[in-house]
């Protein structure tokens, strides 16, 4: 294999014991990864240790609330030419394996930076086949040279050059039970309505009952999240609470900074 199809991973983890094991097993599938990088934002339970003996490289980097730094930061340490980005519950399948391998070796010919990816979500015991989840696209593998990530939360690589999407999805572990999943959603909303505020954008009564009114909709019939019935229900619903929170908390920023000033 030649050295510029040698491939970096890089794994975000806090606190993923039950996740990082089975994750860097499934990169293990991919023959031309060359190291697995794991940034860690300052975990208290054993995913640093698990992770070390499965042959990870482990950094330990407090996130402060900046998803894409803690990439970037990744993205520095790595020493290969590709670097693959993954979060702790994703996983590559062997049939994702062998696209990555069979499509990185024509990428220089094509001169293509980058690959999207689509995502596959496990949910209540089932694999959601529609609803938002099944219009994901990540881009997540891509030249080291190409690019930086931007966006503390909800961050994206901005690539430039030619791109393309693997038909093969990953698999997303991401809500185990309802209990992770609504303390997933209190995080990432804090985070969020935080960086809303540092933008400048503000919340009204009005934003905050359209906002989870439309997702909802979009959701459930637009993408046709009807069709995964029950759990295609519950993760619409769960999906309109987290928007609801992100402008609700949003609001309660503002009303907090209007506070101090008076």
């Amino acid at each position: 294999m030649e050295v510029s199809q040698m491939l970096s991973v890089v794994i975000l983890t806090r606190n993923e014991e039950k996740n990082i094991g089975e994750c860097i097993k499934s990169v293990k599938l991919v023959p031309l990864v060359r190291e697995i990088l794991v940034v860690d934002d300052c975990s208290t339970d054993k995913t640093a240790i698990i992770a070390k003996r499965r042959g990870a490289k482990v950094y330990k980097r407090s996130l402060n609330g900046d998803f894409a730094s803690q990439r970037n930061f990744g993205l520095e340490k790595a020493k290969n030419e590709w670097v693959l980005f993954l979060d702790a519950d994703e996983r590559i399948s062997p049939l994702l394996a062998r696209e990555i391998v069979r499509r990185l070796k024509k990428a220089n010919k094509k001169d293509i930076c980058g690959f999207y990816f689509s995502r596959q979500d496990f949910f209540i015991n089932r694999w959601l086949k529609f609803g938002e989840t099944a219009k994901v696209r990540l881009l997540r593998l891509g030249k080291k040279s190409s690019g930086i990530w931007q966006g503390k939360v909800h961050e994206t690589w901005q690539i430039k050059g030619r791109k393309e999407e693997f038909k093969n999805p990953l698999l997303h572990f991401s809500h185990p039970n309802l209990t992770e999943t609504l303390t997933k959603i209190n995080l990432y909303t804090s985070l969020r309505a935080k960086e809303l505020k540092e933008q400048g954008v503000k919340a009204n009564w009005l934003t905050i009952i359209a906002y989870p009114l439309a997702k909802f909709l979009k959701d459930y019939f637009f993408y046709q999240g009807f069709k995964d019935k029950t759990a295609g229900a519950v993760f619409a619903i769960l999906m309109s609470l987290h928007s609801f929170l992100v402008r609700g908390k949003l609001w309660l920023l503002w009303q907090k900074n209007e506070s101090k000033r008076g």
